[in-house]
């Protein structure tokens, strides 16, 4: 595949900024300003948030599927991040989560840690059989009341999941800022965005850098945490890229989101669309807010991330939804389980 005619070599990156890693040839005395500047980048280890990782291995196959898990009592709010992204994309807000819930965020086939045969195969059915078959390997044929909360393309991914009605202990859904109409609309653009992306990174420090003053992350803390595990490091050009090549999997991305809106509104448990803006809802879901088949909350002054850019905010509005459904660690309990939940109304926007 030929390069995009916007796409900057290592070497430019580093003359650009003047204060990168210091070339081969330079002698030099190290400039403690830079390393000052850069620490402010420094990857943060996701155990920090979350309370510890594991390899989830699929019997009778060769792939093995990474999570996070945080938390010890309650229902499981089960994360799946966006296109792009890992589950570390929900740890800060699985760091207050964790108080009232428990919290399992899996890297998907092609991202993370995660290991699968076939890295590219991100088609909507293989997805959500790899999620079907994490559950199962993980709690068997009996699993604890399960909260699936996807973003964007694991948004896309949780509805898929929740209509198949094959897990019987789903009892709610909570898509992040994915909406059919929308999504179906920027397709056509998504080429272009992945392209004008930065494309090769001389270190991590400046992968974290960029996913916030040029991307698509609006708070450092989650994007030191989150951003060092969507990289890989390219031993022939010396340089960190992305550790999953999205512009390759073009051919699935029409499934994720074709008739996403109907799935959503057939789910049978309790429903929540967060989004990051008012102006996403597409006829059906308006029709079907309006006849109160789910919630819809805003999240003011996020971007497309609201895990990551408002954690505290995230963490709050999934309680609030676990508590006010009176979701237990093993399903629907009495009214006094949302005393269990510590949560702030206020922080709570209602949507159109």
């Amino acid at each position: 595949m030929m390069e995009p005619s916007g796409l900057r070599s290592v070497s430019e990156v580093i003359a650009e900024d003047g204060d990168g890693i210091e070339s081969a040839s330079s002698s030099g005395l190290p400039r403690p300003a830079v390393q000052n500047r850069l620490q402010k980048f420094a990857p943060l280890d996701g155990l920090g948030y979350f309370d510890e990782e594991a390899d989830v291995a699929i019997p009778g196959k060769n792939d093995v599927f990474h999570v996070y898990k945080a938390g010890s009592e309650g229902p499981v709010v089960f994360c799946l991040h966006g296109g792009g992204y890992s589950g570390l994309s929900f740890a800060l807000s699985a760091s207050k989560i964790k108080k009232s819930a428990r919290v399992v965020a899996m890297d998907l086939r092609g991202h993370g840690k995660t290991t699968t045969d076939d890295e590219l195969d991100l088609s909507i059915e293989t997805l959500c059989d790899d999620v079907l078959a994490v559950l199962t390997t993980m709690y068997g044929a009996t699993p604890p009341a399960i909260v699936l909360v996807g973003h964007s393309m694991g948004g896309s991914v949780a509805v898929h999941v929740a209509a198949k009605k094959t897990l019987q202990n789903i009892h709610g859904l909570i898509v992040v800022d994915v909406v059919e109409g929308t999504a179906m609309a920027s397709l056509v653009h998504m080429q272009k965005i992945l392209a004008a992306r930065m494309q090769h990174f001389p270190t991590i420090e400046k992968a974290v850098e960029w996913s916030i003053k040029g991307g698509s992350l609006r708070n450092p803390e989650s994007a030191r945490v989150s951003v060092p595990s969507t990289l890989k490091y390219n031993d022939s050009k010396k340089c960190y890229t992305y550790r999953t090549p999205l512009e390759e999997t073009e051919r699935y991305w029409r499934r994720w989101y074709e008739g996403l809106s109907e799935k959503f509104l057939s789910c049978p448990a309790p429903k929540l669309l967060l989004l990051a803006g008012t102006d996403r809802l597409d006829r059906s879901l308006t029709i079907g807010q309006m006849q109160g088949k789910f919630q819809t909350v805003v999240v003011r002054g996020s971007g497309h991330a609201i895990q990551e850019d408002a954690p505290e905010e995230f963490a709050s509005i999934v309680l609030n939804f676990i508590s006010r459904n009176r979701i237990g660690p093993h399903g629907v309990e009495i009214p006094a389980i949302s005393q269990r939940f510590s949560f702030s109304p206020s922080s709570s926007r209602p949507g159109i």
